[in-house]
């Protein structure tokens, strides 16, 4: 028999190397902490910053969908790769042209999203009843959707701060990550 700890295939083992490097990801932390306060205290700049991540997002993505359609054999499939490639080239330009707009739909899109999403937590969880914890995915999906709601009562209104405040929540939340894994690190080093 083998030792897994022996091989560098234990439970620590892809965390040994962090151990000296404690510092840098608690400042890592600290940074994701700052934009995410600062996020939500802009969430009007936030909502267009996230626009703008997801229009190069579509333009990197149209840009390799056209470099594979000429990859493609076969015209038809060619045509239909490349006509592909050039909306999402189109739609990423659209974001940077009219970002508040492109929030606009973007945001419907998250909260019908959440609300479908919610719907179907409310839906498995209730036929799960025999014995697991259901009622912990029936509160989880009865939380989306309502905030799918919310989202979508108060659209388009939502769509200036919806996004912002999503990021600046997720910025907060990660850096708060990484600086109890770097502090947890240090204790361990």
């Amino acid at each position: 028999m083998t030792n897994t700890s022996v091989l560098g295939l234990g439970p620590g083992a892809g965390i040994a190397p962090l151990k000296g490097k404690w510092g840098w990801i608690v400042a890592l932390g600290v940074v994701y902490l700052i934009a995410g306060v600062i996020a939500l205290g802009s969430v009007v700049m936030a909502t267009v910053a996230t626009v703008y991540v997801v229009g190069i997002m579509m333009i990197v993505a149209g840009v390799f969908e056209v470099i594979h359609s000429f990859q493609i054999k076969t015209w038809g499939r060619f045509l239909f790769w490349l006509a592909l490639g050039i909306l999402y080239i189109i739609a990423g330009f659209t974001a940077f042209d009219n970002p508040l707009l492109t929030a606009v739909w973007l945001t419907l899109i998250l909260g019908a999203a959440l609300v479908a999403s919610g719907i179907m937590r409310v839906f498995l969880g209730f036929n799960m009843k025999g014995g697991t914890p259901w009622g912990w995915i029936v509160a989880s999906g009865l939380i989306t959707l309502l905030l799918g709601i919310i989202i979508l009562i108060h659209w388009p209104v939502s769509s200036l701060y919806v996004l912002g405040i999503f990021l600046g929540i997720d910025l907060v939340f990660a850096g708060a990550t990484w600086i109890g894994l770097g502090m947890g690190l240090r204790q361990a080093a």
